[in-house]
């Protein structure tokens, strides 16, 4: 150490030395006078000044290798590096060297570079930050290793300040055509989200779109970038369920692991529970049609109880199956925790081979597979009692091991193989592990309480074990004869009496304090061995074992009480010591049993009762398996192997008791048509028969302008329609071909938008028919309502209620637009479905509406009964007829968009103002007022610069030429927010200046009112369950609780449409989101003491949450 001590100080002498002497010179020297860890453990071993200056040099020679011109010399280099980095060595220090080689042309060293820069980049964040121009290039190489390493790299400098250029990264690679760069773009994410959580949103747009993705290399790492970043959001697996389940069996055995548990989550919230029946029904069984009335109805009792598995659990079962035979024990164990929580209990048996496999493998796997098996043989014994004798213990097996072994064992233990399981127990323990004998002691008195027909077997082992040289075999054995003989004490007089022989050669303290207290519950069945027990540990009571002390004073008490002529003195000698004790807990325990059992003026009314209180009938205990309770936790996760909740778990949902909707996980139209314009260049990959549309059809429809041939075809592609919904995901789910362009997509659109056209001509006629009949019945029967409704809102209600209803097409289900697609191919598939909502438009309910307050209240609100009753019958088709409804004018506050201070006289605010389709699909209408407060006119105001988040889009209004001194004007302008409240920002510009402003809208603005029948809106809404479904209480003034009061108060806050409701004390109100369509369902239910629950159903579960805490002030005040 002295040497070291004094080369330190060489060191330093020497740099000051040539500091001075260089200095006003121009010369770059660097001398460190610190050693690092590498450095001081060389110089601590052997020879120093060699160990010293062979590590110098090394590095020295590495430094010069990188700065060479040779590329043989730099791969030499980084080859010796990545060995020194596998070896565990520190080489840090060439960060700066190797960095500088990073733009190297030679693709080897670039590969090392990057496998450098991923271990140190962390580390050394700011000279990686230089490099950061570097790896943006490298994100557009040729080589995808190179695009996929600059990625990881970029990804692992954890600093905030490049968080958007990471966010721009993954995008892209997210829409790579190598599968490999798109894995890694999946493992980007959760680094991203780690370091800045509020890029949340937008990661899960990238989650959303990687998982639509058909590449078992990326399958896995996307799952579990979503169980990472947004676990809760169910609604995103919905449609890639199928494909995910069909892919499973080739997707990588890591990834397999986490789909798998994923799934399992999933299906506990859609799927019914497949155990509270006693038969189950597969999905391929068939009715009789030929049977009589009679037989039908008893039939049809039986199969109310019958349990019909849906047939996408079956798939999830069935796809599951072969991963049984895997060579991987976690994907073993994740398939057997999936059978054991999803499947019917007939069929969880399959499971059990595999487990009993996986106990040939080392220790580590075998703990974790044998706290599963001992989980699941506690409530299903039969699984595993075929293989009983592969949970005997091997000598070699480590404590840990056999511990679990013996708890499966007693577990499975019944009256048939009970006589085997002892005489195996009888064997354990003679064990030399002390530890597992104790464990076998407290098996063999479990086994003795759960099977009453070798009680008394039990018990006499156990005695004769009392004779044992060990002292841990014999104080396990009295402590589980106690547990015992508490079952029936009448009997075992002689084991009692034996068992105080004893206490002279037992020094364990449980074993002690057991047989104290067994002699003092039953002192009266051994009354004249007792008084001499306490007589003897009243001479060693200072010597004992706190444990062994409280349960002799509790001895001494209940002598006292059923034998004071003999115990009273040395009870009281007891006490004495007692009151003296070094513990309080002793001491206090002295207190109470003298003030109980002695009277005396002080004693209080407890004494009277000091008998019942001591010598009071005592419940037998309960020797139970200590995974009785792990249940609770889903099992294979680490949560169940500690018994306690770990960070990040996620918690298997109950069964539902009414099944979700199933069609959600059906490919919908729009994306289906959108696959098949993208695979149309590829005709090979397709069958003639799952076709949509051919060539040859499109030509015709193009040439053919008749009504009887476009009917026809109608007809077709509405079956086809059926049978797409309705088939697996191997017809369904078909993705565009990856190298697809989007030319090659745009062109097929055009010509699949003019097919579909030409086939809806012919039905749109006979529509329109139809609807002109009904608008005439409507006009004679509701004359009194038709006050509040202008022809001009009608003409122009009914243009917006076509544009916004693209996505709520009859015949469809309600998530069928809920699946988000590329922008460039959604377009042409809502013009495709707008020529037959257009038609449809006149079966709205607009005129029928009774409004008493000037508030914007959905004008189909109230209905009379006989014209619901008529209008029942006119739905077009079996699914919800839901609509956009227009609202009646309504003052929503204004806000201030920019002060006249801050704009130089100009001033500006604006409203939301519930127009919708004004400015075309997904605008949310924003009304400006402009004004003029100097006396000076202000020309060109118009819009300049946007800075908009990703995604948002807006429509500006026209350029106001002049606007004149003290003037004002009112301009339009639609804000596309993406349905969520985040702000636009832009410039508000003049001829002379520019002024920045924000807009950021209510989460109620977000919405279009939307009708529908009170039977629709309960469907909608038992689909939308679960997660889909918040709500809270809050307290309602018994003013504001009339039904005008709260459609006027909520309808304010947020643009919802009101619902007919049966009942008066449950108010309903329904909406859609501007920009995705999804379903915004509302309740208010009144309920006693002036309180009411607030409820509401979607699956924008964040906008959900922010508009139940909107609503809920502004339903509570008074």
């Amino acid at each position: 150490m002295e040497q070291n001590s004094t080369m330190l100080d060489k060191i330093i002498e020497v740099s000051c030395t040539i500091k001075s002497a260089l200095k006003g010179r121009n010369f770059d020297v660097t001398l460190k006078p610190y050693l690092t860890v590498e450095e001081k453990r060389l110089a601590a071993a052997g020879d120093q000044g060699g160990c010293m200056e062979q590590y110098f040099t090394l590095n020295e020679d590495l430094k010069q290798m990188l700065e060479s011109s040779k590329d043989s010399a730099k791969l030499d280099a980084m080859k010796r590096i990545v060995g020194m980095i596998a070896k565990g060595k520190n080489a840090s220090e060439l960060f700066p060297a190797v960095v500088k080689n990073v733009a190297s042309k030679n693709i080897e060293i670039k590969k090392l570079v990057y496998v450098y820069l991923m271990r140190y980049a962390e580390e050394q964040q700011d000279l990686a930050l230089l490099s950061i121009s570097t790896f943006q290039r490298a994100l557009k190489d040729p080589n995808q290793l190179i695009r996929a390493s600059a990625l990881r790299v970029l990804s692992s400098i954890r600093v905030p300040i490049i968080v958007p250029i990471m966010m721009l990264a993954i995008k892209e690679a997210s829409s790579d055509l190598s599968p490999y760069v798109r894995k890694n773009a999946a493992h980007a994410i959760q680094k991203l989200y780690s370091l800045d959580p509020e890029q949340k949103e937008m990661l899960i747009e990238v989650i959303e779109k990687l998982l639509k993705d058909r590449s078992t290399l990326v399958a896995g790492s996307v799952v579990m970038a979503f169980e990472e970043v947004c676990p809760d959001r169910i609604d995103l697996i919905h449609k890639n369920y199928r494909k995910l389940c069909n892919l499973l069996v080739d997707v990588e055995e890591w990834g397999q692991v986490v789909i798998i548990h994923m799934l399992t989550r999933y299906a506990r919230t859609q799927f019914l529970s497949p155990w509270k029946v006693d038969e189950v029904v597969d999905e391929y069984s068939e009715n009789n049609f030929y049977e009589s009335d009679e037989e039908q109805k008893e039939k049809e009792q039986k199969l109310k109880t019958t349990y019909t598995m849906d047939p996408d659990h079956r798939l999830l079962l069935r796809n599951t199956k072969p991963l049984l035979q895997s060579r991987n024990a976690a994907v073993v164990m994740a398939v057997a925790q999936l059978y054991w929580h999803l499947a019917p209990k007939s069929e969880a048996g399959i499971v059990s081979k595999s487990l009993v496999r996986l106990l040939r493998s080392n220790r580590e796997v075998q703990y974790i597979v044998l706290q599963n098996i001992a989980t699941m043989s506690i409530q299903r014994k039969g699984m595993f009692e075929p293989y009983l004798k592969s949970f005997y213990v091997r000598s070699t097996d480590p404590t840990m091991i056999k511990t679990l072994k013996l708890e499966i064992m007693t577990n499975l233990a019944n009256e048939a193989n009970i006589s085997t399981l002892l005489r195996e127990f009888q064997t354990y323990v003679k064990s030399q592990d002390k530890q597992f004998a104790a464990a076998t002691i407290q098996a063999i008195g479990r086994c003795a309480t759960n099977i009453t027909e070798v009680t008394d077997t039990c018990l006499n082992g156990l005695v004769c074990l009392l004779s044992n040289r060990d002292e841990i075999v014999v104080a396990e054995s009295v402590v589980v004869i106690k547990k015992l003989l508490q079952t029936q004490p009448a009997h075992h007089g002689e084991i009692i009496k034996h068992m105080a022989k004893l206490l002279n050669n037992i020094t364990v303290p449980v074993a002690r304090a057991s047989i104290f207290w067994l002699i003092g519950e039953y002192c009266e069945r051994v009354p004249k061995i007792a008084p001499d027990v306490l007589r003897k540990t009243a001479k060693s009571f200072t010597n004992e074992d706190d444990l062994v002390k409280l349960q002799i004073l509790n001895l001494g008490a209940k002598l006292y009480l059923t034998n004071s002529k003999q115990t009273k003195l040395l009870t009281q000698y007891v006490l004495n010591l007692g009151k003296y004790d070094q513990s309080y807990d002793i001491r206090d325990r002295t207190r109470f049993i003298r003030q109980l059992i002695v009277p005396n003026e002080k004693s209080g009314a407890l004494s009277k009762y000091a008998k019942k209180i001591f010598l009071a009938q005592k419940p037998a205990p309960l020797l139970e398996s200590p995974f009785k309770d792990r249940d609770h936790f889903q099992l294979g996760t680490l949560s169940h192997t500690l018994n306690s909740r770990a960070t990040g778990y996620l918690e298997l949902s109950d069964w539902p008791e009414v099944a979700p909707d199933p069609s959600v996980r059906n490919v919908d139209v729009a994306e289906s048509a959108k696959e098949w314009t993208g695979i149309l260049g590829k005709p090979k990959k397709e069958k003639p028969t799952e076709k949509f549309y051919s060539e040859s059809e499109e030509e015709e429809d193009e040439s053919a302008s008749t009504s009887s041939s476009g009917s026809g075809s109608n007809s077709e592609s509405e079956k086809e329609d059926k049978e797409e919904g309705s088939t697996d995901e191997s017809s369904g789910s078909s993705s565009p071909s990856e190298e697809s362009t989007d030319s090659e997509s745009d062109s097929k659109e055009s010509a699949a938008k003019k097919t579909y056209r030409a086939v809806n001509e012919s039905d749109s006629e006979d529509i329109k028919k139809k609807a002109e009949g009904i608008s005439k019945k409507r006009s004679t029967s509701s004359s009194s309502d038709t006050e509040y409704t202008s022809s001009d809102e009608s003409s122009s209600g009914s243009k917006s209620e076509s544009d916004s209803k693209s996505d709520s097409e009859p015949g469809k289900s309600r998530n069928a637009t809920s699946n988000k697609v590329n922008k460039k191919e959604e377009k042409p598939v809502q013009e495709r479905k707008t020529p037959k909502n257009q038609d449809m438009f006149l079966l709205d309910l607009d005129d029928f509406c009774s409004v008493t307050t000037p508030v914007a209240v959905p004008t189909a609100a109230v209905l009379s009964p006989s014209l619901a009753a008529d209008l029942e019958g006119l739905s077009l088709s079996s699914s919800s007829v839901i609509d956009v409804t227009k609202q009646v004018s309504v003052s929503t506050k204004t806000h201030e968009l920019l002060h006249r201070m801050s704009g130089k006289g100009l001033a500006a605010h604006y409203h939301f103002s519930r127009q919708p389709g004004i400015l075309g699909d997904h605008m949310v209408p924003v009304q400006v007022t402009v004004i003029n407060t100097t006396d000076q006119k202000i020309e060109n105001i118009h819009i300049g610069e946007k800075k908009l988040p990703p995604g948002m889009r807006m429509h500006e209004f026209n350029p106001i030429e002049c606007l004149e001194p003290g003037g004002s004007i009112i301009a339009t302008m639609g804000i596309d927010f993406c349905d969520s409240t985040q702000t636009a920002s832009f410039q508000l510009c003049t001829k002379d200046d520019h002024f920045n402003v924000n807009i950021q809208p209510p989460v109620g603005e977000l919405l279009l009112p939307v009708t529908m029948s009170e039977k629709d809106f309960k469907k909608e809404q038992g689909m939308l369950t679960g997660m889909n479904e918040t709500s809270t209480t809050i307290a309602v003034a018994p003013q504001n609780s009339t039904r005008l009061v709260i459609i006027e108060r909520v309808v304010k806050a947020a643009n919802l449409g009101v619902v007919p409701s049966g009942q008066d004390n449950i108010h309903r109100f329904a909406a859609k989101t501007v920009h995705s369509g999804s379903l915004m369902l509302v309740t208010v239910e009144l309920k006693e003491s002036s309180t009411a629950q607030l409820i509401i159903n979607t699956e924008k579960t964040v906008i959900g949450s922010v508009l139940l805490r909107e609503l809920k002030p502004v339903l509570s005040q008074g």
